[in-house]
């Protein structure tokens, strides 16, 4: 009987149990902590995409610091 309910309705239910999640966790932790843990999770989830993407470092330090230097400079 579940089996056949998870085929049909999965993701319905799944949605239906985040659902549940984030307003529990509204519930007990209030509204902004619950929105920086969704900032986290997509954050998260955005470094996980990039990572998939590509082979090098998420953040290019090297350049970004040469960005930084060269427009922050005070004399040039």
């Amino acid at each position: 009987m579940w089996r056949e309910f998870l085929s049909l309705y999965g993701k319905r239910a799944a949605g239906a149990a985040i659902g549940l999640f984030f307003g529990l966790l509204y519930l007990f932790v209030g509204f902004w902590d619950m929105l920086f843990v969704a900032l986290l999770v997509a954050v998260g989830y955005w470094v996980g995409v990039q990572k998939e993407m590509s082979n090098g470092p998420i953040v290019p330090w090297r350049k970004l610091w040469e960005l930084l230097t060269d427009r922050f400079r005070p004399f040039k």
